[in-house]
């Protein structure tokens, strides 16, 4: 018994894709100039690989998640 197919629909609602692209790209590059204003006041000895890391890795996922949402908001569906 062939059962019929559910369509592929998105977990979150078509309406919501320009506000969350907004705010996941504000957010991701708040969270870059926070790093890059950490990397030109710190002395080279001070500074954390850690903190580096996270805070570069944070912004990448806002940062890629808005571009997204971006595409997604403007026709483009990836």
């Amino acid at each position: 018994m062939a059962q019929s197919a559910k369509p592929i629909s998105s977990p979150v609602p078509d309406v919501w894709y320009p506000t969350l692209a907004v705010f996941m790209l504000v957010i991701g590059l708040v969270i870059t100039a926070s790093f890059f204003i950490y990397e030109a006041t710190s002395s080279k000895k001070n500074r954390s690989l850690a903190k580096e890391l996270i805070t570069g890795a944070v912004a990448s996922v806002f940062l890629g998640f808005g571009s997204l949402f971006l595409l997604l908001s403007s026709g483009i569906y990836v």
